[in-house]
């Protein structure tokens, strides 16, 4: 009887410390991502986004689009995904767009988007925020040219586009954008508790170390420590705000060093959400070459270079202009004992 009673309680307990975990990472972004989304809004409301799209025009045209697409990177970088998908469907009718060209966007707005919140969580799991954005915003543009350059060559994906996706109508009020934050937050806790709840139940069952002991060749290639395989990879197929949420997580107990941190969060952020991300964009348009199979070579090539450029980097300078001070560090600035 006591014995039932011991393991009842003890079901209790982990069941109370995976809510007060998940509780805790979640609050951690939102406190990044309440701020930034009324800023954004704000932003949107007062035309900036408008400018930043002029000013995008002639950046555009060097990866093979035309001026006026820059619109719609600009409001996917500023707000997201979804953000851009509704201006393209105002903006490219009529533009006559082929494969490769709304390949080369799409692909370019996997790379770079929703960049507030995401380079904030980025920032606050350890990385300098200027760094990460010249990261994603230099990998999109680098990539875009890229495939631009191939498929111009090879004369492939040259027919013209035709979007598979209509927009819904979009509540302009500040009620419906209230209502749909609010929606976002939720869903963000559930995530978020159900992937704390799986990676224990992984590590459990032996699944997360079988996993990381056939990623380890290419983590080692990539100048990774297999500490943080399993969360990248949650990362690379659900998406940044999750990934690298359990990565701020990991990265404040200070069970991730710094340059696996680093890689970390610059793989997730040329690289996140491979699967929801990619099958949006190919509604658009953008084609698996590109959308999928580009966006992943680019990011393991990119990954690899960096581990050779920051391996010769002393290590004063790499934590210097690449990293931020974390909770760790002033932990053990002031004698205090890391967990």
């Amino acid at each position: 009887m006591d014995r039932s009673k011991n393991k009842r309680l003890s079901r209790l307990a982990g069941v109370n410390g995976l809510l007060r975990e998940a509780l805790a990472t979640s609050g951690t972004l939102f406190k990044i991502i309440i701020p930034i989304s009324i800023l954004t809004r704000l932003l949107q409301q007062w035309g900036g986004i408008d400018h930043l799209g002029v000013l995008l025009g002639p950046v555009m045209e060097l990866v093979g689009l035309p001026g006026q697409i820059g619109l719609v990177w600009a409001t996917a970088m500023v707000t997201n995904l979804y953000g851009g998908m509704v201006v393209f469907a105002s903006v490219a009718p009529g533009l006559g767009l082929t494969i490769a060209q709304v390949t080369v966007l799409t692909t370019m707005m996997l790379v770079a988007h929703a960049l507030p919140v995401e380079l904030r969580i980025a920032q606050k799991a350890g990385t300098r925020f200027r760094v990460m954005a010249l990261l994603r915003v230099g990998g999109a543009l680098l990539l875009g040219g890229l495939l631009n350059t191939i498929y111009q060559q090879t004369g492939t994906l040259q027919q013209t586009n035709r979007a598979i996706w209509n927009p819904p109508p979009v509540d302009p009020s500040w009620s419906g954008w209230l209502l749909a934050e609010l929606r976002n937050m939720v869903s963000i806790f559930l995530i978020i508790l159900s992937l704390m709840a799986l990676l224990k139940l992984l590590k459990a069952l032996g699944i997360s170390d079988l996993m990381t002991r056939l990623l380890e060749p290419l983590l080692k290639l990539l100048g990774m420590g297999r500490e943080a395989a399993p969360l990248t990879i949650i990362g690379m197929t659900l998406g940044i705000s999750y990934g690298g949420g359990l990565i701020i997580n990991e990265a404040q107990s200070g069970r991730l060093n710094k340059q696996d941190i680093f890689f970390s969060m610059v793989m997730l952020g040329f690289s996140h959400s491979l699967i929801e991300d990619t099958l949006v964009m190919m509604l658009l348009g953008g084609h698996v070459s590109g959308v999928f199979w580009g966006r992943l070579l680019f990011s393991l090539l990119s990954i690899w270079m960096l581990c050779l450029l920051v391996k010769r980097l002393p290590l004063a300078l790499f934590e210097r202009y690449l990293m931020r001070e974390t909770i760790v560090d002033r932990n053990n600035k002031n004698g205090v004992k890391c967990c």
